[in-house]
């Protein structure tokens, strides 16, 4: 069934026991393991704070399970469970692994949810820690596991590829597409990468955690379930989850599957890590998208068309209440940083994706990630006709005006 996801049910605040911080709502946005502030050192921010203890109902009907994560400039990521007659849904249901299993094993025993009775795992989106436990639920229990229709990940090695770059526009694609149809190289492959589409040495993954990719990619399926979707939705389509009905909203950017679920009935949106309370989430330039930077704004956009949002559950950090106060100001944020590399090409002329790195970023951030976003942000300078590319070199080079 579709519906058309433009509801409104009004802006009035829904009445919760803990006010939502205003500076949680305002503050300056950082890339997800980069932080872009230069002032003095500042409290940690939420994303990155441990898990919280215990079952917290954060909404009607709505339970957050915080479970712990170990990845750069994140602590936890949020579980959200909703019970309806026929017994559970989860979503995002953490990291692949034993360590987080045996967690959400006891976290629910704990908060008395029975985990066998988890017949639904939502997956917002294909990174590790969203989508790591939806196979184990779906082989030990039959749960079905939805997503949307894009969904992709690296552990899934006979899941069919999304679209390739070498079928995108070449005239007006992205410089990666083009060099991808030269040269029929394969850029899509994420830690398995060896090469990169700006050119110069890529960053060395350490080879403790290649080896761990390998060996994940080589279990997926026989050691490690893959989270193979059982359903896959559109944006727009209207599904039932905890006994309400729930509207896809399809958020490419940060990646090309990004799903949220808004509730009329209830003003909430469960926005994943598209919309987080005081950081922003990476845009990669090696998606399979032509520009994931504007994705990503078209997206943060769509996010004021929802005027009866009165609360937001994000993947990291704590709910609040300014969707579309929130969506703009990552917007400005990453605007901020479009004028920054348009003023440091005065300095630097015409540059390299890594020399543009080296001013967007702190020399801590500096890395793998930082390049890649680099990249994405010229690339949108670029197809504005803001940019100009030079590829004759072994690096691709990047000027104004």
């Amino acid at each position: 069934m579709k519906s058309d996801c433009r509801v409104s049910l009004g802006c009035s605040a829904w009445k919760r026991g803990r006010a939502t911080s205003a500076a949680a709502l305002t503050s300056a946005t950082t890339l997800e393991v980069t932080d872009h502030d230069h002032a003095a050192p500042k409290p940690v921010r939420e994303e990155r704070q441990p898990p919280r203890e215990g079952v917290e109902e954060v909404a009607p009907g709505i339970l957050r399970l915080q479970l712990p994560i170990s990845l750069p400039g994140l602590g936890h990521v949020n579980c959200y469970a909703m019970e309806d007659a026929r017994g559970i849904t989860l979503v995002d249901p953490g990291l692949p692994g034993p360590k987080t299993w045996r967690e959400l094993q006891r976290i629910m025993k704990a908060g008395g949810l029975a985990i066998e009775r988890v017949h639904s795992v939502v997956i917002t989106h294909s990174h590790p820690d969203h989508f790591g436990q939806a196979g184990q639920f779906r082989k030990r229990f039959g749960a079905e596991v939805i997503t949307h229709q894009a969904f992709r990940t690296f552990l899934d090695p006979e899941a069919e590829d999304q679209e390739s770059a070498d079928e995108l526009e070449v005239i007006e694609g992205p410089v990666k597409a083009q060099i991808e149809f030269l040269h029929g190289q394969d850029l899509r492959r994420g830690p398995f990468a060896k090469q990169t589409p700006w050119g110069g040495d890529p960053y060395s993954m350490p080879r403790a955690r290649r080896l761990r990719y390998w060996a994940m990619r080589k279990a997926a399926g026989r050691f490690v379930p893959t989270p193979t979707p059982t359903r896959r939705v559109e944006d727009a389509q209207v599904i039932e989850l905890g006994g309400r009905e729930w509207v896809a909203v399809h958020t490419p950017g940060h990646t090309i599957d990004h799903l949220c679920l808004y509730d009329p009935a209830g003003g909430v949106m469960i926005s994943g890590d598209h919309v987080l309370p005081t950081i922003t989430p990476h845009i990669s330039g090696l998606g399979t998208t032509v520009d994931p930077l504007k994705d990503f704004f078209d997206s943060l956009d769509l996010m004021k068309s929802f005027d009866g949002v009165r609360v937001v559950l994000p993947a990291h950090g704590l709910e609040f209440g300014d969707l579309s106060g929130r969506a703009e100001a990552i917007k400005r944020h990453h605007h901020e940083r479009l004028d920054k590399l348009r003023t440091a090409s005065g300095e630097i002329g015409s540059g390299t994706v890594h020399e543009f790195m080296e001013v967007l970023f702190q020399e801590r951030s500096w890395g793998a990630m930082a390049e890649s976003e680099t990249y994405a942000h010229l690339e949108h300078l670029r197809l504005t006709g803001d940019a100009a590319v030079d590829e004759s070199g072994d690096q691709l080079r990047y000027r104004f005006g």
